[in-house]
């Protein structure tokens, strides 16, 4: 991944929908952590983008015009929870204007490791 797009304030994650086959394209908060990707999800799992996810783990993430092989994962080792929600809240959390700690400590973590 180029270091630069880790500063990028969005990225989109297409999934493959698991009802519909169809690729599906949502804008996402996200951090960079060594070769991972860290995503957090405010709904649990129950966001269609997770869910998409956990039928079908491969997809793709954009930044900046550059289109990353990925491939999907809830993270459940309490470690790396604890990395993902700390990266992802330490980059949007100061320019938020509004207090992210409840949306850091509730919401599902996952981690998108590229797949070059």
């Amino acid at each position: 991944m180029k270091p630069q797009h880790a500063d990028a304030d969005f990225g989109y994650l297409t999934t493959t929908g698991r009802r519909s086959g169809k690729p599906h394209t949502v804008e996402i908060w996200f951090a960079v952590g060594g070769d991972a990707i860290y995503l957090l999800s405010g709904g649990g799992g129950a966001s269609d983008w997770c869910r998409n996810l956990e039928a079908d783990p491969v997809a793709t993430f954009r930044i900046a015009r550059t289109d990353y092989p990925v491939t999907g994962r809830r993270i459940t080792a309490r470690k790396e929870q604890a990395l993902a929600r700390r990266l992802v809240f330490d980059k949007y959390d100061p320019g938020y204007g509004g207090d992210l700690t409840e949306w850091r400590d509730t919401s599902a973590p996952y981690a998108l490791d590229v797949t070059l």
